[in-house]
């Protein structure tokens, strides 16, 4: 594959009536991040970012699609364990899966993306596990004791997963749906992954949260597709499969953890929410009213946090930012805030991207202890998603400046807040 190719048609239906809402410009890979002046003058590569709609499947796609080993490689430095709200939600979901699916130890898990193994580590108890996952991250799911097949979701590595260890019972797919490049071809494989009567998993960011939310740091080349429950339905029953189950969930900002099966060979989960979740989008008048008031609010977002930050390092105040995920690539580069606006990105001491910089910038990422020896006035709460949890916690650590929430509208927040009392 060429190093990109942009997308003229849907990836669902394969129409053509596909319509820009909002491009963000050329940005860098969200997690390639440079190490030092070498690898800056590498991360300065930058890709098209056209956000589409199909009225047809009422879903939105980013238009380029970049080759999957520059977007994942074995260095991709993502750790699912560092979350806290992702442990929480992965404990909930092994859960509510095994109270509705029961599982036996002769029952093969696999996670598709399984990372370092957070998931799976709820299931290792109850059934046989298995990940597949690109990244050099395997090895600490697999020090957890979870068998794992280091390579993308391919149909010769799920051969090789059911000679040796019999079709599964579950498979999970959370947080990776977006990524994969054809995602028919995807879906195909995992429905021979699965057992007769097995249970498709898959948790992936929310259309109309991201929408609502002004989410536009959520659109880069490593999310492909963002989904509403309609689009899912649409693309499941073309592959002679039904939804069983979906709700609504936190994590990333909004998301929607879906259940399937083969048609008429599972039940519905008795807590569905499915016809519900699907007349909220039927009232949601995405192409006349939702989506262009979404790029309004992006575009006028962009220079209003920049003037702040401007204003604020021009009065000699120092900023940080919390927390580098992929999220913070985009809205660093969309709004144009660099290193003469942010002095550092704080990262907690178990985080691989420390010592590195957010790409498209010379920012350097550092331990989160530099805010107790050396405070900053303001914290700008790029991992805003997670910003209460953050807050709350750098209090305690005795900060004692304000946060700058950037979404879904710029705040500032003093410290002082009975938020924090």
């Amino acid at each position: 594959m060429a190093e990109y190719r942009l997308i003229d048609r849907c990836q669902i239906c394969d129409s053509r009536a596909i319509k820009e809402i909002i491009t963000l410009g050329d940005l860098p890979l969200v997690d390639a991040l440079p190490s030092g002046e070498p690898s800056l003058k590498e991360s300065s590569v930058k890709y098209p970012t056209p956000f589409l709609y199909c009225p047809q499947c009422r879903f939105c796609q980013l238009g380029c699609m970049v080759d999957q080993s520059l977007l994942f490689p074995v260095e991709y430095p993502y750790t699912s364990a560092t979350t806290r709200i992702l442990r929480h939600n992965f404990a909930e979901l092994a859960r509510e899966c095994m109270d509705f699916i029961p599982l036996d130890k002769n029952d093969l898990v696999v996670d598709i993306g399984c990372n370092d193994g957070t998931l799976l580590n709820n299931f290792k108890d109850h059934s046989r596990v298995l990940g597949i996952t690109p990244e050099n991250m395997g090895v600490l799911a697999r020090q957890k004791g979870i068998t794992v097949e280091q390579s993308y979701l391919t149909r010769e590595i799920v051969d090789k997963i059911t000679m040796g260890n019999g079709k599964a019972k579950i498979v999970c797919a959370t947080n990776v749906f977006a990524h994969f490049p054809d995602v028919h071809e995807a879906l195909s494989i995992i429905a021979d992954l699965l057992k007769p009567g097995g249970i498709f998993i898959l948790e992936c960011g929310y259309l109309p949260a991201l929408l609502a939310g002004v989410q536009y740091d959520s659109i880069h080349h490593e999310h492909l597709r963002y989904y509403t429950l309609y689009s899912l339905k649409f693309l499941f029953e073309k592959h002679g499969m039904e939804i069983i189950h979906a709700k609504r969930v936190e994590t990333h900002g909004g998301s929607l953890r879906v259940y399937a099966a083969r048609r008429n060979e599972q039940q519905r989960h008795p807590l569905a929410k499915i016809e519900e979740l699907l007349n909220e989008e039927k009232y949601q008048d995405f192409e006349g009213k939702v989506l262009p008031e979404f790029s309004r609010r992006v575009i006028a977002h962009k220079s209003k946090l920049y003037e702040l930050l401007l204003q604020l390092k021009s009065g000699g105040k120092r900023i940080y930012g919390i927390g580098a995920p992929g999220r913070a690539t985009v809205l660093l580069n969309y709004t144009g805030i660099d290193e003469s606006l942010l002095d550092f990105v704080l990262e907690t001491p178990a985080s691989y991207k420390i010592g590195k910089f957010v790409p498209g910038t010379k920012v350097l990422i550092v331990d989160e202890n530099k805010i107790e020896e050396d405070p900053p006035d303001y914290a700008l709460m790029l991992s805003w998603h997670i910003g209460t949890e953050l807050m709350i916690k750098l209090k305690g650590q005795g900060f004692k400046g304000d946060f700058i929430m950037p979404l879904p509208e710029v705040a500032i927040i003093k410290n002082n807040s009975v938020l924090f009392e």
